[in-house]
């Protein structure tokens, strides 16, 4: 579990610094994803809550956030309009393409392509802690089967 830390804040500092470097900001460091301040995902019964990291998730411009799932929960076919790169810090997360499922265990990533319909979703076993960032604001864009 100690090495995982070590690899998600290697990443986390890694993606921030890039992306402070590019618009010439500052350091930001988030040792512990317990002391951000956590938000219900309107619409989720409090299944899904995100806290962000740098930007805001459901705001305009890049954001990066942490985002957990009860487990059990599944977002239903749908898309979303920026590629979402995803890490998986617990839990399994799923997603289903195409009708074949993959499940991404804790240390997994994954890149979804812009536009990719799709299901996801945490599986039953335990919740599921992932970071995510994007270039612009999250979206989910429910897709008719």
């Amino acid at each position: 579990m100690k090495a995982l830390q070590t690899l998600v804040a290697g990443l986390t500092l890694g993606t921030l610094a890039l992306t402070a470097q590019a618009h010439a900001e500052s350091l930001i460091s988030v040792p512990d994803s317990n002391t951000l301040k956590w938000q219900e995902v309107s619409g989720t019964q409090g299944a899904v809550s995100y806290a962000n990291v740098e930007g805001d998730l459901f705001g305009k411009g890049p954001y990066s956030a942490y985002v957990k799932f009860k487990k059990g929960t599944d977002n239903g076919l749908h898309q979303h309009t920026e590629t979402l790169p995803t890490f998986v810090i617990k839990g399994t997360f799923y997603a289903v393409i195409d009708g074949q499922r993959t499940e991404f265990p804790a240390g997994a990533y994954y890149k979804l392509p812009s536009k990719l319909v799709h299901e996801s979703g945490c599986t039953a076993a335990e919740d599921c802690l992932l970071f995510q960032y994007q270039a612009d604001q999250f979206d989910l864009v429910p897709v008719k089967s």
